[in-house]
């Protein structure tokens, strides 16, 4: 849901209001509509970091994408402005707008990632619509299952089983999954994306998100649903 705003800080003080929504959720893949969002005159603020590389970029007044999510090096990335008068310059360097040394090593590779890009999407939606069905026949929920989502993210629900101790013995089996987005992997708090969405708590905490690459293969997926099938039987049991 796009959240309003009030601009915090001095380098923000031309801008009177924003709109700040991520393109793609990090947890469940639903694609926000942001064409649909009213404006009213604000600022428009997308985070396309799930996105970016991926599907075509919204249109907004500023993007913020990530290298390291379509094959680029960590650490890296980018802020698309529509105008550079959204932004004051208070730096020291490139007319105000740096004020530290270009990682220009790490700039180049994110480029290199952008030019080699490969369209692996219908791969990945190809192989999500076999996991889901195969999830949904061990008797998982897909979370947002009818919502538009991006075939490389998807959250699953084992009821009767925590996302802790699915991450366990996913772990043991060599599958790496998540229970939330990354950036809260070390959180025990059950996800507030979830919350928000109308999930209890004890549904959520037995949610875990998956994801897909472009080396992303059946076999995977064939190793990842005799793991999920096994722990829903035990869980029923």
């Amino acid at each position: 849901r796009p959240e309003l705003v009030e601009a915090p800080s001095s380098e923000l003080t031309n801008l009177g209001t924003i709109i700040a929504i991520q393109h793609v959720n990090n947890e469940t893949g639903v694609i926000q509509p942001l064409g649909q969002i009213a404006r009213d005159g604000a600022v428009l603020f997308a985070d396309c970091a799930q996105s970016a590389g991926k599907l075509p970029l919204p249109d907004a007044d500023m993007i913020a994408i990530s290298a390291h999510k379509f094959g680029g090096p960590p650490g890296i990335g980018a802020l698309l402005l529509r105008d550079l008068a959204l932004i004051e310059p208070s730096g020291g360097q490139e007319q105000g707008y740096r004020a530290g040394t270009e990682n220009l090593p790490a700039i180049l590779a994110m480029a290199a990632a952008l030019e080699a890009r490969e369209d692996w999407l219908p791969r990945a939606a190809a192989l999500r619509a076999r996991l889901n069905a195969g999830i949904e026949a061990a008797g998982g929920v897909i979370v947002a299952r009818d919502a538009p989502r991006i075939p490389t993210i998807a959250s699953y629900w084992m009821p009767g089983l925590s996302a802790r101790a699915q991450l366990i013995q996913f772990d043991m089996a060599g599958i790496s999954v998540s229970a939330g987005s990354a950036c809260s992997s070390g959180s025990l708090k059950t996800s507030h994306v979830l919350g928000a969405m109308g999930w209890d708590e004890a549904a959520a905490s037995e949610v875990v998100r998956v994801s897909f690459g472009p080396q992303t293969c059946d076999s995977d997926l064939d190793r990842f649903l005799a793991a999920w099938t096994a722990m829903a039987q035990r869980a029923r049991r």
